[in-house]
């Protein structure tokens, strides 16, 4: 059977033997994706991105949803993608997620007026040493993150007092990837961080995310919260130019915007290859998700 498009997860969710409260989320989402697809007349399938029983030769297009294992296996991923974007087409297109791979977008929309929390970046193999960071900087505490991650992967709060204990940790990971010191945003602990979700440049919902009490990270996955959240037309114009300095047009996106230790919005990070977009809230945003895709395949057809 040849399918229109093809709802990429990863290995522990296409067909899990057993679910959790995450699990459940991850189905009832990408479930949302599918039958909105499918309400509009296109064959459908679900499949890990590295299944191999799935001739991709088999469908048009291909969109990622719920791969959150690539960056664990990011050399195996990135030849998978080299090869299969030669075979069919993918939403968003490979010029977006190609950007979008590595956090070093966040200096191009710097340069494009969005602003952005006060990072350093730190090259794979580059002699760093975080007194060195916290001495030239003078910040008191500050993340450092991997370039290539999610759902908060080797990523570490650090008080300047605290750094010599965490110098280890610093040497063990530039030494294999690029790593990102940024000044701790100490509003994201307070007020939380903000998701606004972006179809075709446009925004549709937004939810609100907030750690648990001790805690700097906003996901569920750690015990954040999640709270429907009406933002006002500065957050919105913020979240919506932001994605407007893509180097392409975009399909769908998140754009994750908090209030800067300065109360400036700022962005946090722009998710446009697999992002979590809250449909289980907003079932109408999967419906506007699938009308955009059909309208981007029916232009295709006639183009």
């Amino acid at each position: 059977m040849i399918y229109d498009i093809v709802i990429l997860t990863d290995c522990r969710y296409e067909n899990p033997d057993e679910t959790d409260w995450y699990i459940e989320q991850i189905l009832l989402e990408d479930g949302l994706v599918q039958r909105a697809l499918e309400k509009k007349g296109l064959k459908v399938i679900r499949k890990s991105w590295d299944a191999k029983d799935f001739d991709w030769t088999q469908s048009r297009y291909a969109i990622f949803r719920s791969t959150w294992d690539y960056f664990d296996r990011f050399d195996e991923f990135f030849n998978w993608f080299e090869k299969t974007r030669k075979i069919l087409e993918f939403i968003n297109c490979p010029e977006i997620i190609y950007w979008n791979l590595d956090k070093h977008y966040l200096k191009d929309l710097k340069q494009s007026n969005i602003n952005i929390p006060p990072t350093i970046f730190i090259e794979k193999g580059e002699q760093q040493s975080l007194n060195e960071l916290f001495k030239k900087t003078e910040w008191t505490k500050a993340v450092l993150k991997p370039a290539i991650a999610g759902a908060a992967r080797e990523t570490f709060l650090i008080k300047k007092e605290e750094h010599l204990y965490y110098e280890k940790e610093l040497q063990r990971l530039i030494k294999k990837e690029s790593m990102l010191f940024q000044e701790f945003q100490h509003q994201i602990q307070r007020k939380g961080e903000m998701s606004l979700m972006m179809i075709k440049g446009q925004f549709t919902h937004a939810v609100l995310k907030k750690a648990k009490p001790g805690d700097f990270r906003v996901q569920d996955d750690f015990g954040g919260t999640v709270l429907d959240y009406v933002p006002n037309k500065e957050e919105i114009a913020f979240a919506e130019k932001a994605i407007a300095a893509c180097p392409k047009e975009t399909i769908y996106g998140r754009v994750d915007v908090f209030y800067d230790n300065d109360n400036l919005l700022s962005l946090g990070e722009l998710e446009l290859i697999e992002p979590e977009l809250w449909f289980r809230k907003h079932h109408t945003g999967a419906d506007k998700l699938a009308d955009a895709i059909f309208m981007q395949i029916q232009h295709n057809i006639t183009s």
